[in-house]
């Protein structure tokens, strides 16, 4: 009876070990199937030595072809098996797979510890993978911890074992794994962190190196020095356990006094190539070759813009520098005293008030509109729809000339202006002119209460020096591969002309007047120099950009967090910044002094006789908009009561501002034909040289 009972039971025994034999041998031919599949696709081990998969090499160089960083993966020299130290194999073996002459690639004993692991942890570790198995991975899988990856890893590492000896895939892996800090392979690692070739590593530099495959980024001896050292005597004593050192020479080896090479210091430099290196994605196609990337940064120039931000720029503040050649080549660029504490850069990312430096385009629409700087405008309180502007002294001048209120930043002569020609078109000056930021329109914007960026007014105030030829900054002159094949090469645009000439000439003269006998006094180098400053409300923020011989220059001062610093001025330490900087940037150029006379088209310098000086109109006078008024006669009385009397020794004002203009229903059409006839239309604008200077309406 027990036996017919127990027949049932071993015949399911029976057949559950015969399908599980089934299984076995299918499973073994599967996976012989797929090792053989995985052999035949297996690139050749020539093609394996090629380690441009790993990633793209790129070096950016300075300006004389210096190395500014070099980028991506770092490859030393490709080593034979035969010319790798015994010590250094040893120490890899020891450390990441003691069984590796053994396993056919795929080691049981340490699979079944990582099956383990997995179901006690519910994750896969790093545990488990041969050499062989993590060869495969790094050339041919991602890093994923997965069922299916550690299935086609184990197959992979079968197939290589089958296509390669041991002593080749050794030499593969020696040579391709990641160590850290950039370093790809033993003698990468050697020549990063101890600075010599692999085939001098000691004991306790191989087990550095050996170490850190296991956690390249926390072992790194660029991360943790420490942390390196420390599992460096972890593989040592792994040696030793192993017998591939002997217990003497673990005792001599002290990892402890191992001299590591210092990383390279995370200059300013940095700010500059932070800002170029993504331009490559619009620039060029090529991802994979190496790249050499050709920059405009001059080293020297560089240096000294380091040092007169931090020399200059007073504690607990920030302080960013660009400086632009005549062609817009960004020759410095410093965003901020210190880029290891702080990666921002203020010269192009930060958007702040530029405060007068802004009047900039408030005096190019004024000049662009009909004004001069020899203009006499009138200084005295103002009131724009409830809006009245001060000026920093408190001090209403009375009449000046529009160069000295310039130079010596008068607000209400800035708003005067701006109202007169309109905050419009004020904002759309400064957008022409580079402004890339949100230019407002209320009337308070012409003292510089919109945010911009340093490196966009710096390009704005370039295009003043390039005579109104619009400047556009760059930072890349070529990009070449690595055998020198070119990919891309920069072209400086000269069409986009932003005012005429004429207006950036006389844009300039204020801009001389403001540094020789205005607010920037400071800036004085020498040599002729344009510029001007800003200081916002509460001294948040100071400014100073300006230009000579070429070199346009801008610099910002203040804090991130907007809080206001008393006795911060753009006159004051962002104006000496720019004098020290300026005065080595541009000690071996030739000096340029500023053409501020252009001269303007004659249709600009018509007067208005010669305009409307028709014998037929009966000696009819008009006023700039095609108006007739009546003849300067005793008898008709002076036409402008109102007006306030010119200095003396100051020509009179113009009053066309408060000019009484008749009704079209009394113009005579007539007389208008016979005016224009053989003329065309009349202008629309009074030539410039046509216009007398002028008081502003207070």
């Amino acid at each position: 009876m027990a036996s017919k009972a127990a027949s049932p039971f071993k015949r399911t025994l029976f057949t559950l070990l015969k399908i599980g034999i089934y299984a076995t041998i299918l499973g073994l031919i599967a996976v012989a199937v797929a090792v053989g599949v995985a052999m035949s696709s297996l690139p050749s081990y020539g093609e394996l030595v090629r380690r441009d998969d790993l990633g793209q090499m790129i070096r950016v160089r300075a300006a004389d072809n210096s190395i500014l960083l070099s980028l991506g993966p770092s490859f030393g020299e490709w080593l034979p098996y035969s010319e790798i130290p015994p010590i250094m194999r040893n120490a890899m073996i020891a450390v990441e797979d003691r069984r590796f002459r053994s396993h056919p690639g795929v080691d049981p004993i340490g699979f079944a510890r990582a099956v383990k692991v997995r179901i006690d942890r519910g994750r896969w570790t790093q545990g488990g993978s041969t050499i062989t198995q993590q060869l495969a991975r790094n050339i041919f899988l991602s890093n994923s911890r997965t069922f299916g990856r550690k299935m086609r890893e184990a197959i992979l590492a079968l197939a290589l074992e089958r296509r390669f000896t041991k002593d080749q895939i050794l030499e593969l892996y020696l040579n391709r794994v990641y160590f850290g800090g950039g370093a790809y392979g033993i003698d990468a690692a050697s020549r990063r962190f101890f600075g010599h070739s692999a085939q001098q590593l000691s004991l306790s530099e191989a087990a550095i190196i050996a170490g850190l495959v296991k956690a390249p980024s926390n072992y790194s001896p660029t991360a943790d020095a420490e942390a390196a050292r420390g599992r460096a005597g972890v593989v040592i004593q792994s040696m030793l356990e192993y017998e591939f050192i002997t217990a003497s020479e673990a005792a001599a080896a002290e990892p402890a006094r191992v001299e590591l090479v210092p990383p390279p210091k995370q200059n300013s430099v940095r700010y500059f190539t932070d800002w170029v290196l993504p331009q490559l994605d619009t620039l060029i196609d090529e991802s994979v070759e190496p790249i050499d990337v050709f920059t405009t940064l001059d080293p020297g120039m560089q240096r000294v813009a380091d040092q007169a931000v931090n020399a200059n720029t007073p504690r607990a503040l920030q302080g960013a520098l660009v400086s632009l050649d005549r062609d817009g080549a960004v020759r410095a660029m410093v965003g901020g005293k210190n880029y290891v504490d702080s990666l921002y850069n203020r010269a192009t990312q930060a958007t702040r008030q530029p405060g007068s430096a802004f009047k900039l385009f408030v005096y190019l629409s004024a000049l662009e509109s009909g004004h001069k700087p020899d203009d006499v405008v009138v200084d005295s309180p103002v009131n724009i729809n409830g809006w009245s502007p001060r000026n920093n002294d408190r001090v209403f001048r009375g009449p000046i000339p529009l160069r000295q209120a310039f130079a010596q930043s008068i607000n209400t002569i800035s708003a005067k202006l701006g109202e007169e020609v309109g905050f419009r078109t004020v904002a759309d000056m400064a957008q022409r002119f580079g402004i890339t930021t949100k230019v407002n329109t209320q009337p308070s914007m012409v003292l510089g209460t919109s945010d911009v960026r340093l490196l966009d007014m710096t390009r704005a105030f370039a295009a003043v020096a390039r005579k109104g030829v619009a400047v556009s900054p760059y930072g890349i002159r070529r990009v070449t591969t690595a055998k020198g094949e070119l990919l891309y090469s920069h072209e400086t645009d000269d069409s986009r002309v932003l005012v005429a000439p004429w207006v950036a000439a006389q844009m300039t003269d204020l801009l001389q007047a403001a540094v020789l006998t205005g607010t920037g006094r400071a800036a004085q180098i020498g040599r002729p120099v344009a510029g001007k400053t800003g200081t916002t409300s509460s001294n948040k923020d100071g400014w100073f950009i300006g230009f000579s011989s070429a070199i346009t220059t801008g610099v910002w001062m203040g804090r991130d967090d907007a809080r206001p610093i008393p006795g911060l001025q753009g006159g004051r330490a962002p104006a000496q910044a720019w004098h020290d900087f300026m005065v080595q940037a541009v000690a071996r150029r030739p000096v340029e002094p500023f053409d501020i006379t252009v001269a303007q088209p004659e249709w600009q310098v018509e007067t208005d006789a010669e305009v409307f000086s028709e014998t037929s109109d009966g000696g009819m006078q008009v006023d700039a908009d095609g108006n007739p008024i009546q003849p300067q006669d005793p008898a008709y009385g002076d036409p402008f009561p109102d007006a306030p009397a010119p200095p003396p020794g100051s020509p009179p004002p113009s009053r066309e501002v408060n000019r009484p203009r008749l009704d079209e229903q009394q113009l005579d059409q007539e007389w208008i034909d016979r005016a224009s006839k053989g003329r065309g239309e009349l202008e629309s604008e009074e030539p410039p040289e046509a216009v007398e200077p002028r008081a502003l309406a207070a």
